[in-house]
């Protein structure tokens, strides 16, 4: 006889009917990356010793004790021909935290380790944490980038917030070392914040998202890059704008990194995220950008436009019309695995190579910034055709 309660034993065997499920394409074409049918990550996967307590007697209606009300912004890594996400989870109680799934392939099957991960507790004033990404750096360390949230303890409005860029650092995912966060001496706040694989100059180098205060950029003009000395005591003294806001574009309110930067061979190719205002609220799409392999801060080709935008059933969830990446893996084969959050609920993923993207950043036209002349680049697409037509 079972010591687990009906009920218990009902979810465990939904729950291996979900990791066992099968994903597949959708027939979504754009010629650029294929969409998967199936969520990658949600609230149903959280393992149930998480939500419940699992003794009859303690808990004899079977009761959710400490809910989870979504699973989504993930970064991504591959290690040893495995693909790990560390994700962030909120509960019910809004506080989020991370977990690491694992897959085989990298489209379905992922399933959470045992626990959550416990960081080091440095940061007495630290609320909330959240949006994780991963690098694997040539120091030979996996560095964790997220976002610190802390009360701001000088204005009385209990919603006002502060942002900062926590910073850990592991070598197999379990066990983690805090280090200060990233200051940034000329921007009050910090989110988005990424970590290059590599050195520049000797230096570790990040893409910043300067900003005024929580919620508004400000006078932070768009992606930021700066350079530091030592990764243990990160400071940024000037940052450099790489990829700017601007107006009546994907990136108007604001924007941000998404995945650490993929490094290839015609530059750093970038996988970010571009934010507008609507009256439906705000919009977030996925855009990419490259900068130049030597100079980092040197955007090189940048296709005007969203790469990935909510679509159906995507567009519904706590915090709707928003599509969110701060994950990608890209294997030594040239397959990437885009993973992206639907409206704060769930995670998914899009797939592509490096050579399309590549493709799509630098022959893919620049959004000229006026209906004027983007009525005239299509023409002149619209003539080409017509010509190529004519000669065939």
């Amino acid at each position: 006889m079972s010591k687990l309660h009906p009920k218990c034993v009902e979810l465990r065997q939904r729950q291996e009917l979900l990791f066992s499920a099968k994903n597949e394409k959708t027939d979504f074409y754009n010629g650029i990356y294929d969409r998967w049918k199936n969520p990658v990550l949600t609230r149903e996967h959280i393992p149930l010793s998480w939500q419940y307590d699992l003794n009859p007697e303690t808990n004899p209606y079977f009761m959710e004790r400490l809910g989870v009300n979504a699973v989504f912004n993930a970064g991504a890594i591959e290690l040893n021909g495995k693909f790990y996400l560390v994700a962030r989870i909120e509960g019910n109680d809004r506080k989020s935290f991370f977990g690491v799934a694992e897959s085989d392939n990298g489209v379905d099957g992922f399933r959470f380790w045992e626990k959550p991960i416990e960081l080091p507790d440095t940061c007495p004033e630290e609320t909330n944490v959240y949006d994780m990404r991963l690098t694997k750096h040539e120091d030979g360390w996996i560095y964790g980038i997220f976002c610190s949230e802390s009360k701001d303890l000088s204005n009385p409005d209990l919603s006002a917030a502060v942002a900062a860029a926590g910073i850990v650092r592991t070598k197999d995912l379990k066990t983690w070392e805090r280090l200060p966060n990233l200051v940034t001496l000329r921007s009050p706040q910090q989110r988005n914040v990424d970590l290059l694989p590599e050195f520049v100059n000797g230096k570790y180098a990040f893409f910043t998202r300067p900003m005024d205060d929580f919620i508004d950029t400000g006078s932070g003009g768009g992606v930021g890059f700066g350079l530091c000395d030592d990764i243990t005591h990160a400071v940024i003294d000037e940052e450099i704008i790489t990829s700017p806001r601007r107006y009546h574009t994907i990136t108007e309110s604001k924007n941000g990194e998404g995945a650490t930067p993929i490094k290839t061979d015609k530059g750093w190719l970038h996988i970010a995220h571009g934010v507008r205002n609507t009256a439906a609220g705000l919009r977030y799409v996925v855009y990419v950008f490259v900068t130049d392999l030597k100079e980092p801060w040197k955007v090189i080709a940048e296709p005007g436009g969203f790469l990935i935008a909510p679509r159906d059933w995507e567009r519904v969830g706590d915090v709707s019309n928003v599509v969110f990446t701060n994950g990608a893996i890209a294997r030594e084969n040239g397959d990437v695995y885009i993973y992206y959050a639907a409206s704060d609920t769930r995670l998914h993923v899009a797939t592509t190579t490096v050579e399309k993207l590549l493709d799509y950043a630098f022959n893919t036209p620049a959004d000229p910034l006026r209906s004027r002349d983007c009525v005239a680049q299509r023409c002149a697409l619209i003539d080409q055709n017509l010509e190529y037509l004519r000669e065939g």
